[in-house]
């Protein structure tokens, strides 16, 4: 149990002292800060929406990755540059694999791990056997 007079009183950070619990002070005088919505649209004609304080212009950012496909959006409608966009999109793990191995490498691999996991009991010799 806490003492009545302690130090500790579970206040929220933006309550005025005095004001009981609730988040939001009695005084009428406090006002959030102001906010605005800008609007970006990307390549695809995608809309993204975020909402910043209400700050000077040349301080509210060109460009916001669009919540949708996560390519680049500009404020001012247009398609984004094609420079802008992602050169080679998105590449899986095995894309990135395919990369740096050949499909001999690959087979290499693959058998060089069977051998082991065989050899350790784990797969019975008939299972995934080459024929």
């Amino acid at each position: 149990m806490v003492h009545p007079a302690s130090g500790f009183r579970g206040t929220r950070a933006g309550v005025v002292a005095g004001s009981g619990s609730s988040l939001h002070p009695n005084d009428s005088s406090s006002q959030p800060p102001p906010r605005i919505r800008v609007s970006y649209w990307c390549a695809s004609g995608h809309e993204t929406q975020p909402v910043f304080l209400k700050m000077p212009e040349d301080q509210i950012p060109r460009t916001w990755d669009c919540r949708r496909c996560g390519a680049p959006a500009t404020r001012d409608g247009q398609a984004a540059a094609p420079e802008d966009l992602f050169d080679e999109g998105y590449k899986t793990h095995l894309e990135y694999v395919k990369e740096r191995r050949s499909d001999q490498d690959a087979e290499d691999v693959l058998a060089g791990a069977l051998e082991r996991l065989r050899a350790r009991g784990v797969l019975p010799d008939q299972l995934l056997r080459d024929a």
